[in-house]
C-alpha cells in the first residue's frame, strides 16, 4: 500500500488486545503512544471476571491516562476464555453478562469511551435458538440503555464461520437485523453495526458492497487483511478502495486496527500507515 490518499480521510485506532499482545496489558497503551497512536480499543481485558475490583480497573485507567491514549472502544464480557464466545444469549451465562454491564459502562465512562461492543453468543446444542435470540435481544437492549446513559453507542458485529462456526451472525444482514431490533426495542437508536472488513471477507461477502448497503447503520469499522488476519498489504483486500468507499458512503467514524502483526512484532507492522496518520484527530 503505497498510496495512502484514501487512508488520510480516516481516524485510526489500535486494538490493544491483539496488537502489542507481546507486552503485558498495562504496558500496551504506552507502546501504542510510542508508535504514534492516540486512541485504542480493547476486548474485555479481565478474562472471565465480569466485575474486577477497583485496583484492577484503576490500574488500567492509569495506564491509559499516563500514556495519553484515549480508550475509544471496549468489548463487554464475551466469555471467550470459557468457550462461550459471547455470554449475552446464553442462558447459563446471562447473569454474568448482566453483572458486567454496569462495571464495563462505569469503566468506559471514566475513560470517555464512546463505543461498547457486545458479541452475540454462540449457538448451544440442546438450547432453542429462538430462546437464545429472545434472551440476546433482552440483554442487548439492557446494554444499549446503559451505553446511552454514558453517551455511548452499542456495537453488534459479524464474525466469520471459519473461526466461529457456532456464532449465528455471519452475514452483515444478520447483524444489521439485530441492530434494528435493538433500536426498535429501546427507541434510542444507539445500536450500530460494527463493520469488520476481515470477518466479512472471510465469510465471502463483498466488503465494498456491504459498506454501500449499510452505511447508515455502521457505527465502527475494524480491519485486517485476509486470509491471514495480518496488516494491510499482506493479503487480498484492496484497502485503498475500501477506505475510499467508506469516505464516499459518508462514514466519518474511526477505523480500528484489529490484526496480528505478520512478523510477530507489533511496532514493525505499521509501515503501511504513515506516522502522521496514526493520531486520531
Amino acid at each position: 500500500m503505497n498510496d495512502v490518499t484514501a487512508a488520510a480521510q480516516h481516524r485510526f485506532t489500535v486494538n490493544l488486545s491483539i496488537l502489542f499482545g507481546e507486552l503485558p496489558l498495562l504496558e500496551r497503551p504506552a507502546a501504542a503512544a510510542a508508535a504514534g497512536f492516540t486512541a485504542a480499543e480493547l476486548w474485555w481485558p479481565f478474562g472471565e471476571e465480569p466485575a474486577p475490583g477497583a485496583e484492577e480497573t484503576g490500574a488500567l485507567v492509569a495506564a491509559f491516562e499516563d500514556a495519553g491514549v484515549e480508550l475509544t472502544g471496549l468489548n463487554l464480557l464475551d466469555d471467550l476464555v470459557r468457550g462461550a464466545r459471547g455470554a449475552l444469549s446464553l442462558p447459563a451465562e446471562s447473569e454474568r453478562f448482566r453483572a458486567n454491564v454496569p462495571v464495563a459502562t462505569a469503566l468506559a465512562a471514566r475513560l470517555g469511551t464512546g463505543a461498547l461492543n457486545a458479541l452475540y453468543g454462540n449457538r448451544v446444542p440442546g438450547t432453542d435458538p429462538a430462546e437464545q435470540d429472545a434472551l440476546a435481544l433482552e440483554n442487548l437492549a439492557l446494554a444499549a440503555r446503559a451505553a446511552h446513559a454514558i453517551g455511548a453507542v452499542l456495537l453488534v458485529e459479524t464474525l466469520n464461520r471459519a473461526e466461529s462456526p457456532d456464532y449465528p451472525l455471519v452475514t452483515a444482514a444478520a447483524a444489521v437485523d439485530v441492530v434494528d431490533k435493538v433500536n426498535a426495542a429501546t427507541g434510542l437508536g444507539n445500536a450500530k453495526f460494527l463493520c469488520d472488513l476481515y470477518h466479512l471477507a472471510r465469510n465471502g461477502e463483498d466488503p465494498g458492497a456491504v459498506i454501500e448497503a449499510h452505511a447508515d447503520r455502521i457505527g465502527h469499522v475494524q480491519i485486517a487483511d485476509t486470509p491471514g488476519r495480518n496488516e494491510p498489504g499482506t493479503g487480498d483486500l484492496d484497502f485503498e478502495d475500501l477506505f475510499a468507499r467508506l469516505t464516499a458512503a459518508g462514514y466519518r467514524g474511526r477505523v480500528g486496527l484489529e490484526y496480528r502483526p505478520a512478523g510477530g512484532v507489533s511496532a514493525e507492522s505499521f509501515d503501511w500507515l504513515p506516522r502522521e496518520l496514526r493520531a486520531a484527530r
